[in-house]
């Protein structure tokens, strides 16, 4: 097991029930949308554990997935908190990255795609 993607697994569920309660508390713009971005991938972080074991395709996918959410997420909180993004084109940046985090995954399903190790 990839305990790094099981860490962030559950870093990032916390990351998605505190994004809800601030949404329910708040006049927050975007924690509405932050929380269930995080919510639905904590549990993809949690098999990626899993399979970035036996699938480099996997483990990139995760990575992809990581960076992204830091882009997407970071920028939208960011709006939130200090009022201007994180840079300019950080939020499509990291959508982009997510689409291709998840597309590298689903090349595991496709055994000439993985990259064994």
């Amino acid at each position: 097991m990839n305990r790094t993607f099981a860490a962030l697994g559950g870093l990032i569920g916390a990351a998605g029930i505190a994004a809800y309660a601030a949404a329910a508390h708040s006049a927050s713009a975007h924690m509405s949308t932050i929380a269930p971005i995080l919510f639905i991938h904590a549990p993809a972080f949690l098999a990626l554990a899993i399979l970035a074991k036996i699938s480099r395709a996997a483990y990139g996918g995760g990575l992809a997935l990581l960076l992204g959410l830091i882009l997407f997420i970071g920028d939208l909180a960011s709006r939130d908190i200090t009022g201007d993004r994180l840079f300019p084109g950080a939020a499509p940046a990291g959508g982009t990255l997510l689409i291709l985090g998840w597309l590298l995954i689903a090349a595991t399903g496709f055994r000439a795609l993985d990259f064994k190790r």
